[in-house]
């Protein structure tokens, strides 16, 4: 019997030698291609049954070249490059790693806060310019009374908020998904208009939908007290780099940390890349020896559960007529002892 066939596709950064080689050993046929082009993809694919995903996208189009696709997992915690509907619709499963960089993130995002906050890189260019610190205009405030405050309280937003309570005054959050009771203590639930207004460090953590896509507006910013800061490593589209770039003009933003940018990479000329008060980095937040490990292996053993037990470890699509967790007969016939 021919052996099951696995794609991974854009592994880009990543190496994607180790989960290759536990797939090979789970009995399946391995193909990379290291590529987001929707050709190569239905071409290497148009026998899979398990589609490995970076930053390529998944849509219906892509799909209906796709026929014996049963799984889609991606490799990231974010799942917006996949049409989960269509997926749904069409009874594949879809599979997301929520655990892979959660504390890297976080890291990320308060070493951003303090750097922010601290007003480092105008330090830094202060040095490198010849001066000292005579020349250094800024005033950093003390962090013990700023406020803190996080659109999103998931995992990264939650351990963020652990992390931060020894540092910052106060911390707050909104997140309309999320229970009272979910996250550390200390941590004041306020309405998005609240937290906005009140913060002086608005960092975001929130998916991208299309109720969230350009939240971080001009009216946004407008709310925020002067001075404010903004922090992302959740999504470039959650922000409008125009309003933001005003905002940072006007002084009424003293500064942003942008990990995530509305297009990847931004163009060489793109003012987001000059801005002096802007703090820049690759989208790498998730970025450490570790993760990049667990986001190879993970969406592997993701493919290995479903294709064994007939369920994936963390899916987030589940095929109506698989809910219970059952595996096709056919499926189940051609699984590796």
């Amino acid at each position: 019997m021919a052996r099951p066939v696995a794609v991974i596709t854009d592994t880009e950064e990543l190496d994607p030698a180790p989960g290759v080689q536990l797939l090979a050993d789970g009995g399946f046929e391995v193909r990379v291609v290291n590529s987001r082009d929707p050709e190569r993809i239905a071409a290497a694919a148009h026998d899979a049954v398990a589609l490995v995903v970076g930053y390529a996208r998944v849509d219906a189009a892509l799909l209906d070249r796709l026929p014996g696709v049963r799984i889609v997992a991606t490799m990231s915690a974010g799942h917006d490059m996949v049409d989960t509907a269509e997926a749904a619709r069409r009874g594949i499963w879809v599979t997301n790693l929520p655990h892979a960089a959660t504390e890297d993130v976080a890291v990320h995002a308060l070493a951003s806060s303090l750097s922010l906050t601290r007003r480092l890189p105008q330090a830094d260019a202060v040095v490198r310019s010849g001066g000292w610190n005579e020349d250094f205009a800024e005033v950093p405030r003390r962090a013990s009374e700023m406020t803190l405050g996080l659109v999103g309280f998931g995992r990264i937003a939650r351990t963020f908020a652990r992390l931060a309570a020894p540092v910052f005054g106060r911390i707050t959050a909104y997140d309309p998904h999320a229970g009272d009771a979910d996250g550390p203590e200390g941590v004041e639930r306020l309405g998005l208009d609240e937290l906005v207004e009140q913060a002086d460090i608005l960092s975001l953590h929130t998916p991208s939908t299309p109720a969230t896509r350009g939240m971080a507006d001009a009216a946004l910013f407008a709310r925020m007290r002067p001075g404010g800061l903004l922090v992302n490593v959740s999504r470039g589209d959650l922000v409008d780099p125009g309003a933001l770039l005003d905002a940072l003009d006007s002084g009424h933003l003293a500064g942003a940390a942008l990990d995530v940018f509305p297009v990847e990479p931004p163009a060489p000329d793109d003012r987001l890349r000059t801005h002096p008060r802007l703090q820049l980095s690759p989208h790498s937040a998730f970025l450490t020896d570790t993760s990049l490990r667990a986001y190879i292996l993970e969406p592997a053993r993701n493919v290995l559960a479903w294709w064994t037990t007939g369920r994936p470890h963390t899916p987030v699509v589940v095929p109506d007529a698989q809910a219970d967790g059952s595996q096709p007969a056919s499926l189940r016939q051609g699984a590796p002892a």
